[in-house]
């Protein structure tokens, strides 16, 4: 080819490469504009969450127990920033953290990195005081426990994202928690967003959490946990629960928990990163125990229903001891003859075991199941369990003795606790619960809780008997050191040996001491 044709053909190339960036430029422009324009505009604009503020938790009288407040959370601008090594060392004296973590967050390109979310007013004030463009406060609200420990394993907490993660912050976090608002944001071309004015200005606003109103009350929680606190200390126990319900609507009125042993910090929901998750967990409804001698009060119920028993009905107890299969069961006093009453009131095993026997497996299992053993009892707190116990048909030959003097059987605190209350009230079993009233602040109707029967259990002619027995325990049986000043009580004691673990029998050491009781006797408010 020679230089002219060469020539050509040059320009015929670039002619045809300039016809097709002029046909493409042509398809962009009239075939593709509208998905391209909307692609434009997606880039260019971000939606930015406005989170809601959480619903506060009220104790029974309107009292505060968690509250959410505006804090200063501190971002930075990595693209910006020059020597992030300089700067990390300035915010980590300021923030007290690691000056290597703030220094990782800083290096890069980013446009905002979270650095400390929520910190204390005095932190974010220094950081005010840096004066810099690249490190900036933004607002977020924070959960505040302003009675700090009270109540802390039930009230639970929330993570830094205001969900809730323990108690009943978790169980209602749907309702405290709120619904999230946003709003349309532009970047500008160093990518930092800008919030445009004017007609074409879009957003939503966040919706407030509901309030929640509990049944606890502060004056009997703060009461129920001094207390424990005073009983763990003298007995150098390693944990502890206290409830305190009504009787007659299953309204939990304080519930408190010590899982740490004497002498350790109670749980504060402020500061759940302090604490091991053993701490916080509510065993008054996630953990099972053999209950003793405080269940002797629910063989005595099902005897009298049935009728196989009268309350001043004599049994010879002076053996102290008595053969159930192969196993031989003792008082730990040896006892004379005693009325059934007596035998209620001085915890004897032989006059209950007599009775058991008496009744029968089957009768007893049934009033078990009716007094909301083996099943969870459906209070609104996480984690709860249904507790321990076998069908009738799966018991060996002395679980009939075993199970009277409540050994063979797992409870929780609070199944015990709401199984009393239907003694105490007539014979009606109250399902337990937490929460009276869900306040809404959206414009629509909030929702109030109620007592819930379960069913019933004995009559009330039974559970008058049953009451009467229970008062002589607290007058002159092993509970005497229970009678408050001033008032009728009535109640049972127990003193269940634990498990030894490296033996797999019971402990001589090691116990679980518990009383179960209600005031005033004549007409239970406690």
């Amino acid at each position: 080819m020679d230089r002219r044709g060469r020539i050509l053909a040059v320009f015929f190339i670039m002619g045809l490469g300039f016809a097709l960036v002029v046909l493409r430029l042509v398809y962009l422009q009239v075939f593709e504009q509208s998905r391209l324009a909307a692609r434009a505009e997606r880039q260019q604009e971000q939606v930015v969450t406005l989170e809601p503020k959480r619903g506060t938790i009220y104790d029974r009288r309107g009292r505060e127990l968690a509250v959410s407040l505006d804090v200063d959370s501190v971002y930075g601008i990595p693209s910006k920033i020059d020597d992030p090594g300089e700067l990390a060392q300035r915010l980590s004296r300021i923030l007290r953290e690691d000056p290597r973590r703030i220094e990782r967050k800083l290096a890069g390109d980013k446009h905002f990195v979270w650095l400390s979310r929520k910190v204390d007013p005095a932190k974010a004030a220094k950081v005010k005081e840096l004066d810099s463009e690249d490190i900036r406060l933004r607002s977020e609200t924070r959960r505040f426990y302003p009675k700090k420990a009270l109540a802390g394993p039930v009230i639970g907490f929330t993570g830094m994202d205001n969900q809730g993660l323990e108690g009943i912050e978790r169980v209602y976090d749907k309702m405290l928690r709120g619904v999230n608002g946003w709003v349309l944001a532009e970047k500008d071309a160093r990518g930092r967003m800008v919030f445009p004015g004017g007609p074409g200005f879009q957003f939503k606003l966040p919706k407030q959490g509901n309030d929640i109103i509990l049944t606890i009350d502060e004056v009997v929680q703060h009461i129920a946990e001094k207390e424990l606190d005073a009983a763990l200390a003298s007995s150098r126990a390693k944990g502890g629960v206290c409830i305190v319900m009504n009787p007659r609507t299953g309204e939990v009125l304080a519930l408190s928990v010590r899982t740490n042993g004497h002498g350790r910090q109670a749980f504060n929901p402020n500061e759940p990163q302090f604490y091991k998750p053993a701490e916080w967990r509510n065993r008054a409804v996630t953990d099972a125990f053999e209950p003793g001698s405080i269940f002797k009060p629910f063989l005595a119920a099902a005897a009298l229903e049935e009728r196989v028993v009268h309350p001043l009905e004599r049994f010879d107890c002076s053996a102290g001891k008595i053969q159930v299969a192969d196993r031989v069961i003792k008082d730990a006093h040896e006892n004379g003859v005693l009325t059934f009453s007596d035998v209620i009131a001085q915890s004897s095993n032989v006059g209950t075991i007599k009775v058991a026997l008496r009744l029968g497996k089957d009768r007893f299992y049934k009033y078990i199941t009716a007094f909301g053993f083996g099943r969870k009892t459906g209070v609104d707190l996480p984690g709860e369990i249904s507790g321990l116990l076998r069908d009738s048909r799966m018991w060996s030959g002395v679980s009939i003795g075993s199970v009277a003097i409540g050994q063979e059987v797992g409870v929780t605190p609070m199944q015990m606790a709401a199984a009393y209350c239907a003694l105490a009230n007539g014979g009606t079993l109250m399902r337990p619960y937490m929460v009276s009233e869900i306040v809404d602040h959206g414009g629509e109707t909030g929702r109030k809780f109620g007592p819930q029967p379960v069913g019933r259990v004995v009559s009330e002619e039974t559970s008058a008997q049953v009451n009467r027995m229970l008062q002589r325990v607290v007058e002159l049986g092993t509970g005497q050191q229970a009678k408050p000043a001033g008032y009728s009580a009535a109640g049972k004691t127990g003193t269940a040996q634990k498990i030894d673990q490296r033996t797999g029998g019971y402990s001589k050491n090691d116990y679980v001491s518990s009383f179960v009781g209600f005031t005033p006797a004549s007409s239970p408010k406690l």
